[in-house]
């Protein structure tokens, strides 16, 4: 399995996650990744071959370990890490999506200042929920997987003696896996990286999904802000003419015969609006 694809699709998402992200990008890389490629891949090499049986009856040591070891630790570690990784293709491709529609746009209307997106990796609109599930997506792999491990593998130890009376067993025979203690560090430390990059995506949602909470409730305040200075202008309106600031706060304009004399305020008036911005007094 060529794991250097994987490695070069973890490395092209991390310009496009926040520093969550990235944390998780390390602890899968240098904790999971390399951990599964150096050390637990020869761990569990032998498994098999190593499983010892007191019998020499043909078939019982190999039923005996289906039985007790249906699936392999490091093959579902590798599914794992497989359906884990594949949500950052999922958001690599909606980059690209956005990066061919901007593309066409421009060819179609040129270089005017116009774009689609002003940053086509901002976690904006669709690719901001396409970020968001991938993040529930890999939480819930790695959740499902520790469930399926658990399942398997009470408490995620393995024994060091099994007793088999499967047929074509004779008796009950006793069975011995190859360095169990170790199996069981191994297994161990997988197990706690898995929690601690499940605590990282439901804490870059929780991030995410508060950013976006506060960006709407301060884009509320400015609206309302703005109604506000809206309303107060109106009615600082209220020095003109009965006519003219009922014209002014429905927003039309008022026209009058020829005969019409628009009425005039006495300077000796205590109104702030009783002179006229267009009147000069010498």
């Amino acid at each position: 399995m060529n794991w250097g694809v994987f490695e070069g699709l973890l490395s092209g998402v991390n310009k496009y996650s926040t520093a969550f992200g990235r944390i998780w990008l390390s602890v899968v890389f240098i904790f999971r990744l390399l951990v599964y490629l150096v050390a637990a891949e020869k761990v569990w090499g032998d498994d098999h071959k190593d499983f010892d049986c007191n019998t020499e009856q043909p078939g019982c040591p190999n039923v005996c370990f289906d039985h007790y070891f249906p699936v392999s630790h490091i093959r579902l570690w590798a599914l794992q890490l497989i359906l884990v990784t594949c949500p950052s293709l999922m958001v690599i491709m909606h980059v690209a999506y956005r990066e061919a529609k901007e593309k066409r746009f421009l060819e179609k209307y040129g270089d005017t200042g116009r774009r689609l997106f002003p940053d086509v990796g901002k976690k904006r609109g669709g690719l901001w929920w396409t970020y968001l599930f991938s993040l529930l997506f890999k939480a819930a792999v790695d959740i499902v997987f520790l469930i399926i491990f658990y399942i398997i593998y009470p408490n995620y130890r393995l024994p060091l003696l099994v007793k088999c009376f499967l047929p074509p067993c004779p008796n009950i025979v006793d069975c011995y896996i190859s360095r169990p203690t170790e199996k069981n560090i191994f297994t161990l430390f997988m197990v706690v990286t898995a929690c601690v990059c499940i605590l990282l995506s439901l804490i870059e949602a929780s991030y995410l999904i508060g950013k976006r909470c506060k960006e709407a409730l301060q884009a509320r305040s400015e609206r309302f802000n703005r109604h506000r200075s809206g309303t107060l202008i109106h009615k600082e309106a209220g020095c003109l003419p009965p006519g003219q600031q009922e014209a002014c706060e429905v927003g039309v304009q008022v026209f009058h015969g020829i005969d019409y004399k628009p009425a005039t305020a006495s300077l000796t008036s205590s109104s702030p609006c009783a002179t006229s911005k267009h009147e000069k007094v010498g």
